[in-house]
C-alpha cells in the first residue's frame, strides 16, 4: 500500500508517494516549476487563485503516479497540508467567488483589531487564545465589508486545505484545528465560537462540517480522481495546516518538543499540553493535530513572513537571478559573524504578527560602500532572519515553552550552513534536520487517519536525523553580540 501527501504552499503545490510499511519516499513532484504568483491588486494584499492551486495538484499528483509506476489501486489513502490562514470562498455549487485572500495579505489588520477592541480582551484571550487580528475571520469580515455583493454569495468559507479537499469529493468539510487557525475556535468550549460569529454577523451555516484532524473525511469522485491520475473512491483521511502539519512530519507531537521551518515564511512551533496565550498575540496559539479533550495539545507558533522570500528577493532582484541558492549560501559563509555591522530587518511581506501587526517594510542598515559587498548582503539577510526568529523565540520562552532541542527537516533555508549554524549559535539549541517535508508527512499522516498506522512508532519508520548541528561556543558570543545590535536596531528604528 502506499500514501500520497499534498503540501498545498504559497510558492507550489507539492505530492508525495510513501510506501507504507518502509516509509520511504517512492517519488515526488512539485508544480509550477517557478514559484507561482502572488497578486498584490492594492498595498498590503496578497492573492492567489484557488483554482490554479487543483491545476497544480493534479500536474503534481500525474507526474508523482507516471514517476512511480504505481497502480493507482495500490494508494490507499490521501492526506492535505496547505498554506495556513487564507480565505477561500464558495457559492452552493461550490464556485469560487474571488481570488483567495492569503496568508500574507495585511487589510483585514484594522477589522481584527476593532474586533478586540469590541469583544474586549478578557473575553476574547482566554477563549480564542488570540486577537482577531490578521486571520481567517477577520478577512471574511473584510468581504462582508467591502464586498457586500460577494458575500451575499457565499455558501461556505474554507481554508485553502479544504478547499483542495473539496475539489477531490465534492464535499466542504473541516477542522477544529483549522478553525483555531481561522481563529474561529472556542479553546473554552471546545467548539466553533459563537460569540465570534455573532459579533462579525456571521451565519454558523457558513462553517463547513468538522471533523477530526485524523479521519476520513470524504472520497475521491471520479471526475476529480481522472484530473488526479488515481482512483475513484480513495479516502482522504487527514488534513492540517502547513506549520502543524511540519510538526507532525517531524514527529513533534508532545509537550516540549519542538519544530522549525524556514520556506517562503519562517517558523517556530512548539508543543504544549497548557492553555496559554500571549497577551499581545505576537506569538500564537492553535490546536495541534493531535490534540483531544482528553490529552490537550496545543501549538504555539511564531511566524517572521519573510524568509525565503527575502532570499528570492535577493536572488532575483539584486543578483539578476544569475546565481543558484547553493552559490548564495557559499557567498553568505565568505562573510564573518556579524557580516562586518551590516544588519538586515526582514520585515517586506506584509503585517507582522510578532510585531503587532505592524508592516515596516525590510531594510539594511549600516551599508559602507568601501566595506560591504555581496558577500555580506547575502549573509546579513540569512542572519537578519535568524534574528527575527529568535526575537519571536524569546516571547515564546515566557509561556513555557522550551527550546533547547529543535527538528526541522532539511531543506529551504536549513540547507544554508551560515542559517542553521547562525539559528543554533543564537539560541543556544541543538538543530536537528531530518529526511522530510510537509508533503511526505501528509502521507504518513494519511496512514494514521486510516487507521494502518497503529502507533506513533508505525507512521514514523523511515524518519531519521540526517545532520546535527550544535552551538559552537567559539562563534556563539560573536553571534549573540550581532543578534544584540541587530534588536537595538528593531526597536529603535
Amino acid at each position: 500500500m502506499y500514501f500520497l501527501g499534498f503540501d498545498l504552499g504559497s510558492s507550489s503545490i507539492k505530492a508525495c508517494l510513501l510506501h507504507a510499511d518502509t516509509g520511504q519516499v517512492v517519488a515526488s513532484a512539485f508544480y509550477p516549476e517557478k514559484e507561482m504568483a502572488i497578486a498584490a491588486p492594492k498595498p498590503g494584499f496578497a492573492e492567489q487563485q484557488p483554482e490554479q492551486w487543483w491545476e497544480n495538484a493534479c500536474l503534481a499528483s500525474q507526474a508523482v503516479m507516471k514517476q512511480s509506476g504505481v497502480s493507482a489501486d495500490e494508494v490507499g489513502a490521501i492526506g492535505i497540508s496547505y498554506q495556513m490562514h487564507g480565505l477561500v470562498v464558495v457559492d452552493k455549487n461550490l464556485n469560487v467567488l474571488r481570488p483567495s485572500i492569503i496568508w500574507c495579505d495585511s487589510r483585514a489588520v484594522e477589522i481584527g483589531n476593532k474586533a478586540m477592541e469590541a469583544i474586549g480582551e478578557k473575553k476574547v484571550l482566554p477563549h480564542l487564545l488570540n486577537s482577531p487580528g490578521n486571520f481567517t475571520a477577520s478577512k471574511l469580515g473584510w468581504v462582508k465589508q467591502n464586498e457586500p455583493e460577494v458575500f451575499a454569495q457565499v455558501h461556505k468559507f474554507m481554508l485553502p486545505g479544504d478547499y483542495l479537499a473539496a475539489k477531490m469529493t465534492n464535499e466542504v468539510v473541516t477542522t477544529p484545528s483549522g478553525l483555531s487557525e481561522g481563529i474561529f475556535w472556542d479553546f473554552q468550549d471546545e467548539k466553533p465560537a459563537d460569540f465570534l460569529l455573532d459579533y462579525f454577523g456571521f451565519d454558523k451555516n457558513l462553517i463547513a462540517n468538522v471533523l477530526p484532524t485524523f479521519s476520513e473525511q470524504g472520497k475521491l469522485t471520479s471526475d476529480a480522481a481522472a484530473a488526479l491520475g488515481l482512483k475513484a473512491g480513495i479516502p482522504i483521511t487527514y488534513r492540517a495546516g502547513d506549520q502543524p502539519n511540519n510538526a507532525f512530519s517531524l514527529n513533534v507531537l508532545e509537550p516540549g518538543e519542538v519544530a522549525a521551518t524556514a520556506g517562503t515564511s519562517g517558523v517556530v512551533y512548539g508543543v504544549s499540553e497548557q492553555i496559554k496565550f500571549d497577551e499581545k498575540s505576537r506569538v500564537n496559539t492553535f490546536l495541534h493535530v493531535n490534540h483531544t479533550v482528553e490529552a490537550p495539545r496545543y501549538g504555539v507558533l511564531l511566524c517572521v513572513n519573510g524568509t525565503g522570500s527575502l532570499n528570492s528577493w535577493l536572488r532575483n532582484t539584486l543578483l539578476q537571478g544569475n546565481i543558484s541558492y547553493p552559490a548564495i549560501n557559499d557567498l553568505a559563509a565568505k562573510a564573518p559573524v556579524g557580516s562586518d555591522g551590516l544588519l538586515c530587518l526582514p520585515f517586506g511581506n506584509g503585517a507582522e504578527r510578532m510585531l503587532e501587526n505592524q508592516d515596516p517594510g525590510a531594510n539594511f542598515q549600516g551599508l559602507q560602500f568601501s566595506r560591504h559587498g555581496i558577500n555580506h548582503w547575502t549573509r546579513a539577510a540569512q542572519e537578519g532572519i535568524v534574528f527575527a526568529l529568535y526575537y519571536g523565540m524569546e516571547v515564546m520562552e515566557t509561556l513555557g515553552v522550551s527550546l533547547k532541542n529543535i527538528r526541522a527537516g532539511e531543506a529551504n533555508m536549513f540547507l544554508s550552513p551560515v542559517f542553521r549554524e547562525t539559528f543554533a549559535n543564537v539560541s543556544g539549541a541543538t538543530v536537528e534536520l531530518f529526511n522530510t517535508d510537509g508533503a511526505q508527512g501528509a502521507a504518513r499522516a494519511a496512514g494514521l487517519g486510516l487507521g494502518y498506522y497503529k502507533s506513533r512508532d508505525e507512521a514514523f519508520v523511515g524518519l531519521s536525523a540526517l545532520r546535527t548541528i550544535e552551538p559552537d561556543s567559539s562563534l556563539a558570543e560573536a553571534t549573540k553580540e550581532a543578534y544584540g545590535r541587530w534588536k537595538e536596531a528593531l526597536l529603535n528604528g
